[in-house]
């Protein structure tokens, strides 16, 4: 268990880093526009790029693989916007976050750094492969349900429309993309540029752990909504179990591959649920909550899943 603690304590030591330092500093938000850029857009691209291009692309063809963790996901989607709209009556538009914030976790911000640290780099290929499933899955299933509920567009193609854009400016899809493309087509990369992407995805996951505690010191809150609670259960509790429960389902599966699956199942609720409420002005309040309660939950969650990895308790034939 002194093992476990080694290891995880230094991820949620940066994220309580990042929350003591907003708390106990008065700076404007605003401050995070930079940091927030450099991740999203140069030091996570990097990382995505880096570990996709150098996988193997016989190892990227698993179809038995993308199937189970996605439909994972879709249906923690589901579950969450049933139960978030049953407990909290909320609108379709309300629900729809609420899916999100059930099925998409920190995948971004924490996964690839943890799933390397947990499982070594054979949890590589897989975290990439999730990453990119799992993003575009929710990235398009969310702007179409919010798009259909838009007075002034709600039109289907119209709608279609946004989803593709979205999905072709993500900047993490389209580096892992091209990742699996590079890899596909054996193109050597030249050093300096090599060394560069390393020097920059290194940077990726203490910076994104320290953004994601001032983000969540900065999100304050007056209340609980009814749903929060059940909805984060869904994303720490139920969407693992899903994950494990597939992997035997569709598998047999390397156990790094399915042990990656549960670990990334078990991240709480993404930064990016609060931004995209706030993005579509709805249900902003309790995403914050669902990211403030789901981040501090899983340092008893996150942790136990860690613990059944590394000591062997969680085995898949």
């Amino acid at each position: 268990m002194i093992d476990i603690l080694n290891l995880a304590l230094p991820y949620f030591g940066l994220i309580f880093i990042g929350y003591a330092c907003g708390k106990a500093k008065g700076l404007p938000e605003s401050g995070l526009a930079w940091m927030n850029f450099f991740l999203l857009y140069v030091s996570l691209p990097a990382l995505l790029f880096g570990i996709m291009s150098k996988t193997p692309f016989a190892e990227l063809n698993n179809p038995p693989f993308l199937i189970a963790t996605t439909l994972g996901t879709v249906i923690a989607f589901f579950l969450a916007m049933v139960g978030g709209k049953m407990m909290g009556r909320l609108t379709l538009r309300e629900a729809t976050l609420a899916g999100l914030s059930g099925a998409y976790g920190n995948i971004g911000y924490m996964g690839p750094g943890l799933a390397l640290a947990v499982l070594g780099t054979k949890a590589a290929a897989p975290t990439a492969l999730i990453f990119c499933c799992d993003s575009i899955f929710l990235f398009s299933i969310v702007p179409l349900l919010i798009e259909l509920t838009d007075r002034d567009h709600p039109s289907l193609l119209h709608a279609f429309g946004v989803v593709l854009r979205q999905i072709v400016q993500n900047p993490l899809i389209m580096s892992a993309v091209f990742g699996a493309l590079v890899a596909a087509f054996h193109i050597p990369l030249p050093t300096a540029l090599d060394h560069t992407i390393q020097f920059l995805q290194n940077a990726a996951a203490p910076m994104a752990l320290f953004v994601l505690g001032v983000t969540v010191a900065l999100r304050p809150f007056k209340r609980v909504p009814w749903e929060v609670p059940g909805v984060v259960a869904i994303k720490l509790l139920i969407h693992p179990m899903l994950a494990f429960g597939l992997m035997l389902l569709f598998g047999p599966f390397a156990q790094p591959w399915a042990a990656t699956a549960v670990l990334m199942a078990s991240l709480p609720p993404a930064l990016n649920v609060f931004v995209i409420a706030r993005q579509n002005d709805t249900w902003i309040e309790p995403a914050s909550v669902a990211v403030l309660i789901g981040t501090f939950a899983s340092v008893v969650t996150l942790t136990s899943v860690m613990w059944f990895i590394q000591s062997g308790r969680l085995v898949f034939p």
